[in-house]
Order: C-alpha cells, then structure tokens, then sequence
C-alpha cells in the first residue's frame, strides 16, 4: 500500500506537457537571455522539448507570435535581439578537413 501512496503523490507533482503558450513564452525568455538552465527548471522538462520549440518542430508559428508580443512589451529592445530561429550546427568535421586527420 505505500507504493500506491508514493505514486499519487509522484503523479500529483507531474507538470503537464508544454502548451503553445509556454512555447511563446520560451522565446520571449530565450531573446531577454534568461539561461536555458533556468528554463529547463521554470518548465520543468526535458532540454530537448526548448530545441524543438526553437527549431518550430513543435509549435509551428510560434516565433512569430513571440516576436510580435515581445516588440508589443519591449518596443525599446526589439532591435537589439537576433529574432532568428535557432540553428544546431553539426559537430562533424567538414569533409574537406577529413585529410587534415590522416
């Protein structure tokens, strides 16, 4: 019977998936420089769930509403931000570099 308690409890603390308003939220947060770390903790999610809103593999269009609330409450920052999607670049050495190893 105390593993049945322990479950509600664990279940009760779960934190429902990410909703397309956090999603404008991450962006507005990422473009005032708050840590990823932070936002990790603040959502309490996996990092890989902020790359896929930052990639708009999740919540496609999002940016864009992120983008124009964020100009609508920091019209004094706008131009001081890169509203760009983010880009993972790939660690893999370049094939021209591949003699450069040998």
């Amino acid at each position: 019977m105390p593993n049945a308690s322990r479950n509600a409890v664990s279940s009760r603390n779960v934190r429902p998936s990410l909703t397309e308003a956090d999603a404008v939220d991450i962006w507005i947060a990422r473009w005032l420089k708050i840590r990823r770390r932070d936002l990790i903790q603040r959502y309490e999610c996996d990092p890989r769930r902020l790359y896929e809103i930052w990639q708009e593999e999740r919540f496609a269009g999002s940016r864009a509403k992120a983008l124009e609330l964020f100009q609508a409450r920091f019209p004094y920052l706008s131009d001081r931000i890169d509203p760009g999607a983010h880009v993972r670049h790939s660690k893999a050495p370049h094939p021209d570099q591949l003699p450069l190893f040998s």
